[in-house]
């Protein structure tokens, strides 16, 4: 097991799955709090990552496209701060991150991870009933209805329409984009057979963002828990190589390609290679932890064995 703990929250793997928990410093975001504890699964994890600074660095999980209904109801625009996927480190935890971006490599090594798109979401979304304040209303979910409550802020064709309210069996598609600078954000619901809607501030359809409060940024959480009802992007994905063979070729997304492979997709690991590697990466776990290798030389030993399989 790897786990490494910060103000910024404490990420744990077993070597089945990330157990993600926000931590209780007060910089720690409304969006983060209210996500709480996340699981998530091994297969649904392209890529893990440690980036060293000179105060601090930063750990990131990259998650499979179509695996996380937030990471796809939000475009991949949640800000740093609130990205659930990214963790700040104390440079003199740097060892400890990288030891745990080891682990995480290593488990996707031996399960042979697709880090390829995923066919079905692999996270269950934030659960219903959900609401959150936007700019211009009051955004809700039930889990069947979808209602924007307009407050003082917004355009009198909101306001003379009155509160909106549809369906999620008619929504076609969610478009979610944060407030930044002086530009307002959006939440936006488009229904199935809608034409080209007007801007979100005239949208009966949209609340609009101002990015004046973090809690704004709990719509966020309205738009993932609308995706994952919606039908799931690989429904509409033209079947391809990435659905039916290899990952296309180029770097893996979990490290380098070892020696002289460069550019090339790895060949399969056999069963009976991959029992043999297991075991031989559980020996030099348990050499580790008796005290009989050093940090140093476990890591190096540990290289050795995955460059040679």
């Amino acid at each position: 097991m790897a786990e490494i703990i910060q103000k910024d929250g404490t990420w744990t793997f077993d070597g089945d799955a990330v157990r993600i928990v926000p931590g209780r410093d007060k910089d720690v975001g409304p969006l983060r709090q209210a996500l709480g504890e996340l699981s998530v699964p091994l297969r649904a994890i392209a890529g893990v990552s440690y980036e060293p600074g000179r105060k601090s660095g930063r750990l990131r999980l990259r998650l499979r496209d179509g695996a996380d209904p937030l990471t796809q109801g939000t475009g991949g625009r949640l800000p740093d701060a609130a990205d659930p996927y990214k963790l700040s480190v104390e440079a003199a935890r740097a060892a400890v991150a990288e030891y745990f971006v080891d682990e995480v490599r290593n488990a996707l090594l031996l399960d042979q991870v697709d880090p390829g798109p995923a066919d079905a979401y692999l996270l269950s979304g934030p659960p219903v009933p959900v609401t959150a304040e936007a700019g211009d209303s009051t955004v809700s979910f039930d889990g069947d209805t979808i209602t924007l409550d307009w407050n003082w802020t917004a355009e009198d064709a909101k306001h003379s329409a009155g509160p909106s309210r549809f369906r999620v069996a008619d929504v076609r598609a969610v478009d979610w984009v944060p407030a930044k600078g002086l530009s307002n954000g959006w939440l936006r619901f488009t229904l199935t057979g809608a034409q080209a809607a007007p801007a979100p501030k005239y949208d009966p359809y949209a609340a609009e963002l101002f990015g004046f409060g973090k809690k704004e940024l709990l719509t966020a959480l309205v738009a993932a828990a609308v995706t994952v009802r919606l039908p799931h992007p690989a429904d509409h994905r033209p079947a391809g190589p990435h659905l039916t063979g290899p990952h296309p070729t180029g770097p893996h997304p979990t490290g380098p390609h070892p020696a002289g492979a460069r550019g090339a997709v790895p060949a399969p690991v056999s069963s009976s290679d991959h029992d043999v590697l297991l075991r031989r990466l559980r020996e030099l776990g348990e050499l580790h932890r008796d005290g009989v290798l050093t940090p140093e030389e476990f890591l190096t030993a540990k290289a050795a064995i995955l460059g040679h399989f």
